[in-house]
This record gives C-alpha cells, structure tokens and sequence, in this order.
C-alpha cells in the first residue's frame, strides 16, 4: 500500500463518517458533502438522489430525542485510481423522547466511491438491513440532569466540531 492508497482510504472514510454525523445532528448540509450531487442512495423505503435522501433524513429523524449512527468495520477495495467500493458495518440508537424503549438498527452499507477533482465522496449507497431490536431505557444510576443530552446540540449549524 503507497501513500496515495492510504491518503484516498482516509478521505473515503472521512466522507462515511460525515454522513453519520451529520444524520445525527441533524445537519443535511453535512450529510450531503458524503455524497456526490448525483448520487444515489437506496435505504429501501428512500431509493433517488442523495442530497434528497439528507433532506428527507433531517426532517424524518426528528421525531427521535437524539440518534447515534456508531460505523465499524469498513473494508475498502479499489477498481482503479478514482473508483472504489466499500462496505460498512453500523448500529444506530433511536432515542425516542417520550422514555420508551430504544430502537436499535443493525446493518450494513455497501458504497461505491468516486474520486473527483481530488476528492471522494459516495456515488452510490445501497443500506442492507440486517435486524432491529429494542432495548428498554434504563437510566444509568445517579444525577444525569448535568449532563448535556443528543438534544442540545441538534442542529449543529455552523458551530464547530466539539463546541
């Protein structure tokens, strides 16, 4: 592996993970610098354009108090010198406001990748659901209410990272 192979790894996955965050915060402008204006994205009730997938998102998740997309494992695999395919493990938490029990999301995206001008985003996303669970809200022990919670920092708007 040559130095442009890890530069063009750590860029892909840069670009995976600005989609996470910005699903979570709520940040459609973030999620949509993973993709490529004419990307698409196939998450099964959402098959079109992935600028419009981020749109969608920000107002579809905003039922939920907070969500947590966690990603893993990431193999990546290059076609050529500015095409490449990935796939991406990932469990997200849903946090509904009112209390009740989580919803927990286990599944995969399989990616294809493109390098324009220097830069690489998703070209293409197809969301492979493996399973969903629930798990009952059980408040860790002691006084949270110092802490601050997923909510407070949706929608992130220009404020930077960490802020």
């Amino acid at each position: 592996m040559d130095i442009d192979e890890l530069v063009a790894r750590e860029q892909i996955r840069e670009a995976t993970l600005r989609y996470a965050r910005g699903v979570d915060r709520l940040d459609a402008d973030l999620m949509k610098s993973a993709y490529w204006p004419d990307a698409t994205d196939d998450h099964g009730r959402f098959v079109g354009n992935g600028w419009e997938f981020a749109d969608r998102v920000v107002g579809t998740h905003d039922r939920w108090s907070s969500t947590m997309h966690c990603v893993y494992n990431h193999s990546i695999e290059f076609d050529d010198a500015d095409h490449a395919r990935g796939e991406l493990y990932n469990v997200t938490y849903l946090v509904p406001r009112d209390g009740s029990p989580w919803n927990v999301w286990l599944g995969r995206y399989l990616d294809s990748y493109e390098r324009r001008d220097g830069e690489w985003r998703i070209s293409h996303r197809t969301c492979v659901h493996e399973s969903t669970t629930t798990i009952e809200h059980a408040p860790m022990p002691g006084d949270m209410s110092k802490f601050r919670t997923g909510e407070d920092d949706r929608p992130r708007g220009d404020r930077p990272l960490g802020i």
